[in-house]
């Protein structure tokens, strides 16, 4: 009888390292899939600054181009 409470025992240790062994598994294809949806927005986003900044350089062009005529004209 002992035996078999021990085995019962081990049994009962088996099966939860499989739950916790599973439950980690989910959350670490979870997390997979959040790391992938977080890259694609980050990849997004850095496309996104690379317009803007671009943008911000024409603008400092076109600013610089008036002052620069507005400098001719006075001068």
């Amino acid at each position: 009888m002992q035996n078999q409470t021990n085995l019962d025992k081990l049994n009962d240790k088996v099966l939860q390292v499989l739950e916790q062994y599973n439950s980690l598994k989910d959350e670490n294809k979870s997390m997979r899939m959040e790391l992938v949806t977080l890259k694609a927005e980050n990849e997004v986003k850095g496309a996104e600054l690379v317009k803007l900044r671009d943008e911000n350089v024409m603008k400092d062009l076109e600013i610089e181009e008036i002052v620069e005529k507005i400098e001719s004209m006075l001068g």
